[in-house]
């Protein structure tokens, strides 16, 4: 019998909600300690994950200098909240998934 596969899973770092991987946005800081939005969730270095929701992005940029252990500029967050509004929007009209896949793909 095949069983399912296992979707994996994170939480929001700003307001700790459990969602599926791939519904939620990853930014990273790379090894060289650019801290930026990964569109494609694959990028080497330390994640965090939001969920995308406008309140969560509001109060995100001290929780997600925690998660990624490193300071995070306002300039820097404004840019992710624009770049993860944007595919947020996108998404809803069905063109993009979170991490810039088809929407509703299991990969």
């Amino acid at each position: 019998m095949n069983r399912p596969r296992r979707q994996p899973e994170r939480s929001c770092v700003s307001c700790g909600a459990k969602r599926p991987k791939r519904q939620l946005y990853r930014v990273v800081r790379s090894p060289a300690g650019v801290v930026a939005f990964d569109p494609v969730g694959k990028a080497p270095g330390r994640g965090a994950y939001l969920c995308g929701e406008d309140e969560c992005l509001k109060r995100a940029l001290p929780r997600l200098a925690h998660a990624l252990d490193i300071a995070v500029a306002e300039e820097v967050m404004a840019d992710v909240r624009t770049q993860i509004t944007a595919r947020r929007d996108s998404a809803v009209h069905g063109r993009v998934g979170a991490q810039g896949g088809p929407a509703g793909s299991g990969s």
